[in-house]
């Protein structure tokens, strides 16, 4: 009996022995608590942008192919040259400028101005300009193009006799051209100042016919130089007389005399016939409707 328990006692002891060798190896360990704290990513704060929306370049619409994209392109770009040159000229100049004398008179600068870089800068939202005779005036004779009027106030049709006649502004003062006696719309970029200036987005129907021919501006400056500053032909008159003098042929520019027959837009039929046409000779008459209907052939 005794020789039994002599074992059961030597293993007990080994037990008691590894389990307190264990309890100073592995000590008891406390419970710990870790707290992860997730930011939410910090929200990027909002940019104003005072300029989102707007429209930087004179829309054509998808009526226009390829090729009367590319024409029409290129006369709007000639239109914002010429728009951006007067504004130039007269922030250099002001109204000492013997070009701006002639043609604005006493009228202050500030508004002339305005009316050039709206050309150059106002935004171009809602205009189209259009190739596909929607209203089907493009049949008659001598239509370059028109104001739709009550019908679209934003948009203006450019029919086929635009892209066959307008000369580009690279040849101002060349084709026997003077501004004094030449037509208006000979030059692409010219005429689209005009029909630029219908549309209220650009013109604010401020801008109008108030004096056609070269002389009858030069006389509607010294007689009313508030109109001046707001006659749709003194504005393209001055611009080509400015970028002729200042740009084409500088020093020299190429304002000539007024012809006999003053036609500002119209065909110069008493023209002497020579080996190259004249300027007057080869633009064609130019007809467009204004607001209240009445339509203007010139």
């Amino acid at each position: 009996m005794l020789s039994r328990q002599i074992p059961l006692f030597v293993a007990l002891l080994g037990f008691n022995a590894f389990s307190a060798e264990g309890s100073r190896l592995r000590p008891r360990q406390d419970a710990v608590t870790v707290t992860h704290t997730i930011l939410s990513p910090t929200p990027e704060p909002s940019v104003y942008d005072w300029a989102a929306g707007a429209t930087t370049s004179y829309p054509i619409h998808s009526s226009c192919n390829a090729t009367q994209r590319a024409l029409l392109s290129r006369g709007l770009n000639e239109a914002i040259t010429l728009a951006a040159h007067a504004k130039d000229h007269i922030l250099r100049f002001g109204n000492s400028s013997d070009y701006y004398q002639k043609y604005f008179g006493s009228s202050p600068t500030a508004e002339v101005i305005g009316w050039y870089d709206r050309i150059v800068s106002a935004d171009r939202t809602g205009i189209w300009f259009r190739c596909d005779d929607i209203d089907r005036n493009c049949h008659q004779e001598g239509w370059g193009g028109h104001w739709r009027g009550e019908n679209a106030t934003q948009e203006t049709v450019i029919c086929e006799l635009s892209y066959t006649t307008r000369m580009p502004l690279e040849g101002l003062c060349g084709y026997g051209y003077s501004v004094a006696s030449g037509a208006l719309n000979f030059y692409f970029g010219a005429d689209l100042v005009h029909r630029l200036y219908h549309l209220p987005k650009i013109g604010e129907g401020i801008v109008e016919h108030y004096a056609d021919t070269y002389s009858e501006c030069l006389e509607l400056a010294l007689d009313d130089p508030a109109l001046a500053a707001r006659n749709s032909h003194t504005l393209q008159y001055f611009a080509l007389d400015v970028y002729a003098f200042d740009v084409s042929l500088p020093g020299e520019g190429c304002t000539g005399h007024p012809s006999e027959s003053e036609g500002s837009e119209t065909p110069d039929t008493t023209a002497t016939e020579t080996a190259t046409p004249s300027a007057t000779s080869s633009a064609a008459t130019e007809c467009h409707t204004h607001a209240d209907g009445t339509e203007h052939c010139s």
